[in-house]
């Protein structure tokens, strides 16, 4: 994939990385950590994907906040990026990733979408149906 992206900097683990978004609002640091998910019934590694603006005051991701620096493609095309990276270093794991609210999953949707010939030359991607159902992303489940 040629993706316009921000540099990362990230850990020699995969396990987390951050960049910075650069628009009309400033510098905001942005941040990625892929988390191991334990499930004893599940065979396959899974790890969550977290994501967001890093707080520097409190130590976390804030997952919440709404940064409208202009650059929303940009900074989703580095998380792929990221994801590209942790696979490439982790190639028989699974990435689950969320919105953290209805409009941001919305939103990853219509992007994945978007973008779906190209991704699924790269991986797969699976949507969940309810908490144990899940089938192939299709191009219409973004309607």
């Amino acid at each position: 994939m040629n993706l316009d992206t921000y540099d990362l900097d990230y850990k020699p683990d995969f396990l987390s990385f951050e960049f910075f978004s650069e628009g009309p609002k400033g510098r905001i640091k942005k941040f990625i950590q892929f988390e191991k998910i334990i499930a004893p019934e599940i065979q396959n590694e899974i790890y969550n994907l977290s994501f967001g603006d890093y707080n520097d005051a409190k130590g976390r991701i804030d997952d919440l906040v709404v940064s409208d620096n202009k650059d929303a493609e940009k900074v989703l095309n580095t998380v792929v990026t990221a994801i590209i990276l942790f696979t490439d270093e982790y190639p028989n794991v699974s990435v689950l990733t969320q919105g953290s609210t209805p409009s941001r999953t919305r939103y990853y949707t219509m992007e994945i979408s978007k973008h779906l010939q190209e991704i699924t030359g790269t991986f797969e991607i699976w949507g969940a149906l309810s908490e144990r159902e899940w089938e192939l992303f299709r191009e219409k489940q973004a309607l």
